[in-house]
Formats: structure tokens, sequence, C-alpha cells
């Protein structure tokens, strides 16, 4: 099957839709490691459609439809409106707009995409808008060989973003004002895509080029590449790989070489944001005496791997582990696929009793006892000692899981209720050494909501027609008590109580319309309310690695001033390639 690419992850409701047919039965696949390659949805939509007879109107609609777009991937060109064909070779259309082609021996295909669209938040504070556009190219060669790319300009702009509210910030990047908590110290906690802003008094660009190249065949691929990706069964957000932080450049590995087992790595080039004081460059300067010292940011990495399993129809789980290092160059043992991290961390630091580079654990579990409901959990795991499990023992293991379910097309066809749970304890996701955090550009590459926080998610989603999604949720956002990793406290840190007092709490609730007119363009309606509010945490004798304020501070820190307080909120969109 040709086309070994990524189908983005903002690609949403051709993923809504192959987990539709696998929570009902229609056709297998994990679902814990994204996103997909092309060729993977292409299979997967020949498999629905040899098994039509399972699917009712609307599902036989969205199939044929999502079948065009991935025509190419199954050596037929694709049929769009207001085109110009000969049917075999190439197509240029303009509704969707691309230009495809295939050569008529089927050993080199090409599509090519513009990127448009815009995207209007109106409250009663003001309106901010974003706007973006580039175009992607995809190409494979012989079967055997993907090369793909992308770039996205973006452009966000409003008095809520500018000067004219922040007349005597320190923060220079205006954008992150739509990103970041208030005082700019931090990402907001909230489940968006993060992004590294460029300068502009009147809000922030940013701009956004992806890519890679893919050498495959039936069982597996090898390249480089840079996308974002998402480890763990969630609808909502992931406590694993969330796919939110900044997409990273990595060198990936994908085995697939029976359909109950995958086996995926990943070595990625990580931003780590921390200075290394030792490392700058001399930039010209008139004042020799004291010239201008550019410091560069220390070198940060990252191995992972995932081994899944469906050994049944029923049931998949996923199971792996993680390193985050800082050395000078790249590590070649954290380029072996198939190890454990942390026990080659011992080999390579022990010796010199330095401190250890950060590693982690995680697992997945996928249930679908019977058609139409899906159940699944996962955990991530900073650190365990056993010990720490018994009664006795006041210090909290730093880890992380989550819970949910889905249940879809029955007895309302097009119908679903999800939910899902996630808590967080003490010290997870963050190290005593900061350029070891488990972040990329300070975005934390698990749930949003990090250490000491617990999120609940609900959604009543309905498909009553082709294309059309109309989906009401509600989310509660809570964060309690903010510590700091001290090396020297932190036995005393995570013995503390977990969840015991709030101090930031965000809940909303949204409407969302959502209509995919043609492949890749969206009509989006949303209409939001939300109350983002913080609470005081003033003691006489805090812990040296508690964080300590009024409510303001920790409103301040977490979330934007756009959306603090009470807030009912209008969103308009219109895209095509996202």
């Amino acid at each position: 099957m040709a086309q070994h690419i990524p189908v983005p992850l903002t690609h949403t409701r051709v993923y809504d839709f192959l987990d539709e047919l696998i929570t009902d039965g229609v056709i297998t696949h994990q679902t814990a490691v994204k996103p997909y390659t092309r060729s993977q949805v292409a299979t997967m939509l020949e498999q629905a459609q040899w098994a039509d007879t399972l699917l009712n109107k609307r599902q036989k609609a969205d199939l044929y439809f999502y079948l065009n777009e991935f025509a190419l991937e199954r050596d037929t060109m694709v049929n769009n409106y207001v085109q110009y064909t000969d049917h075999s070779t190439f197509s240029l259309s303009l509704a969707e707009p691309q230009f495809s082609y295939k050569s008529a021996n089927d050993q080199f295909k090409m599509r090519l995409r513009p990127i448009l669209g815009a995207n209007m938040d109106i409250s009663q504070k003001g309106v901010i808008l974003q706007r973006w556009w580039g175009a992607e190219l995809q190409m494979d060669i012989a079967n055997h060989l993907s090369i793909w790319g992308s770039l996205r300009d973006n452009s966000w702009s409003g008095n809520w973003l500018s000067d004219t509210y922040f007349p005597t910030s320190s923060d220079k990047i205006y954008g992150a004002r739509i990103h970041y908590g208030a005082s700019g110290q931090q990402p907001a906690l909230s489940n968006i895509c993060g992004v590294q802003y460029k300068e502009a008094n009147y809000g922030g660009d940013f701009s956004d080029s992806k890519g890679g190249i893919s050498l495959y065949t039936w069982w597996g691929s090898i390249g480089i590449q840079r996308e974002n990706i998402r480890w763990g069964d969630a609808y909502y957000c992931s406590n694993i790989l969330s796919g939110n932080s900044p997409a990273a450049p990595m060198i990936t590995l994908q085995l697939t070489p029976c359909k109950w087992f995958q086996f995926d790595y990943f070595h990625a080039w990580l931003v780590s944001n921390v200075l290394d004081t030792t490392y700058f460059y001399l930039e010209n300067s008139t004042n020799t005496a004291q010239p201008t010292l550019n410091y560069r940011p220390y070198n940060k990495f990252m191995a992972a791997n995932m081994f899944t399993f469906i050994p049944i129809k029923q049931l998949s789980f996923s199971f792996g582990n993680s390193i985050i290092y800082a050395e000078q160059t790249i590590q070649a043992a954290y380029l072996i696929p198939i190890a454990f991290y942390k026990s080659l961390d011992h080999l390579l630091t022990k010796g010199v009793r330095t401190q250890n580079q950060n590693s982690q654990a995680f697992l997945s579990v996928s249930v679908r006892p019977v058609n139409h409901l899906h159940v699944y959990g996962s955990a991530f795991i900073d650190e365990v000692k056993f010990t720490r499990f018994k009664p006795s023992n006041p210090e909290n293991n730093p880890i992380s899981y989550l819970v949910g379910f889905n249940w879809s097309g029955w007895p309302i066809k097009g119908l679903s209720l999800k939910g899902e749970f996630v808590r967080s304890y003490i010290a997870n996701y963050i190290h005593s050494i900061k350029v070891l955090d488990y972040t990329s550009n300070s975005w934390n590459m698990g749930h949003y909501m990090g250490d000491n926080a617990q999120s609940i998610y609900a959604e009543l989603a309905y498909r009553p027609v082709r294309g059309l999604l109309l989906k009401m949720s509600y989310t509660n956002d809570m964060k309690y008590n903010s510590y700091s990793y001290l090396r020297d406290n932190i036995g005393q840190t995570i013995s503390q109580k977990p969840f015991d007092h709030c101090i930031y709490r965000n809940d909303e609730v949204r409407f969302d319309g959502v209509y995919e007119a043609h492949p890749n363009m969206y009509l989006t309606l949303s209409v939001g309310y939300n109350n983002a509010r913080g609470f005081d945490n003033l003691k006489e004798n805090p812990l040296p690695s508690e964080d300590i304020g009024n409510a303001q501070h920790y409103l301040d820190k977490f979330c934007p001033l756009y959306y603090q307080g009470k807030n009912f909120t209008v969103s308009a969109a219109f895209s095509f390639g996202f």
C-alpha cells in the first residue's frame, strides 16, 4: 500500500470516523499510537468497504467520501468538483482545491494542496482573529519512498493580545498571551497545540513547517520527520504524549510484521528553552570592550518506544518507556530501539555517581467488550517505588492515570457519549534539573494540566448526516498546590497530600458544530462559556518547594487574561487543508 505519510492529528473527522468503525466492530486497528499513515487509513477504509453491509446510510456516505479523499493511496484518481482531469493520471480541482497526479505505472504519485483558513473569537472582552495560509506537498516514489512537507503561516491579532492591555509587560512575545498565562511565565493550562511565537506588538505570528522522508515496505518504515504524535488511548487529551507540544524533529521506526503486533520508536531533538552559559556566540559590535554574548540553549533529546499487541479483536494493550536526556551530543545507547532506557542510564551515570537522566514508563489498554462500547485507560509512570504503596508510607509515587469510555451508535445511530478522567500526582512530569523536565519549548508533552491536577471531560455528540458533527461538551480542570522539584526536599514534597487544596479551576461548557463540506474543507461554529478562577494559598510555614500566592497570582500563572473570569465566547472558522 503506497504513501507512508502521516495523517495530521488535526484531521479530526477522519479519526473520529475510523474510531466509530472500530468501536462498532466493523474493522480492527490499534488506537493507542497516532498519527496513522495514509496507507493505514486507506487500508481501514477498504476493510470497511468490504463489510459495508454493517454500515448505516450515513456511515456509507462518510465511507465513500473518505475513499475518494484517499484515492491515490488506492491507485485510483480523485473525483472532485469543478475539476480538470483525464480521470487516470492527473486532476486539478477547485473543490477541494488540489492538484493530484499518478504515473500510468503507479510508480510516482503526488498531491499538492493550498492551505487557507481563518478563525474569529468574539466575547464581551473583544475580538481575536487568527488567520493561516500555506501549502503542502506529498510524493510517493516506487511504492517504497515517501516525501512530504507543509508550511502554515499563522497570525493572531486583537487588543487583548497587544500593548493596549499590557502597557508595562516585559513579555515581548505578545501573541503568547492567548496560549500563555497572563504572567507570561509558562504555557496556559489548556488543551490547545503549543506554538513558538515571533514578536509582534499587534498580537503574534508563528510559522509551522512540518514534513519528512520515509523509506517503507509492507512490514515497516524508517524515516526522519517533524510531526505531532500522540501515544495513549484518549479522546480529549492523552497523559502519555498528547501531541499538543510543538512538533519536534525525530528519527522514527515503525514495524508491523503481523496484524496483531506493532512496534514504534523515535529519537527526537527537543527544545530545552534553558540557556547554556558556557555556549555562546560573539556578535560584531562597536563596543569592543564589552562584546555582546548570544547564549545558546542546552541540547535536549528524547528516545521512546511503544509495543502494541492486539491478541483478540476486542482487546489491545501497549507498553513502553522513554528517556529525556541532555548531553552535549547524541548518546548512541538511546538509538537502540528495543531497550529499557533507565537501565542504560544507570550504566552511563552510576560509575561517576552523577545525577541520572529523566526516564519514564507507560501503559495503555483498550477494551471493546461489546459492539458500540469502548473502555480504555493509561498510566504514565515518572518514578515508582513499591514501598510507597504501603499505607504506612506517606510518600506518593509521581504517576498519572487516565480512564475513559465511549458509548457510540446505540440505541440511536450517530449518537455517542464520551467520558474521560485523569489524575496526575505531585512531581509527575517535572525534574530537579530544569532541562530534563518532560517538556519541549516549555510545553508539557503529557497532559496539559501537569502534576497535582485532575481533569474531567464529558461529551455528547451527534452525526445526523455525512460530514456534520454536533457536539456538546463539559470540561472541569482543577490544579492543586504547586510544588517545585527540589532534590534535597523531594521526599517531603511527595509526602504532601495530593489533590488537597485547589489553587486554580476552570469549568467550560461548549457547543461545536463542524461540517466537512469537502475533504479537508471545514466550516465550524462554536459557542462556549467558561469560568476560570484562582484561589488563595497563603501558608505561614510552607515547604521550600511550594509556590505560595493569592488567587490572582494563580489565575495569571495558569490562564490567559482573555479567558479569566466568566466568559461567553462565540467562534466561527473556515479552513481547507487545515
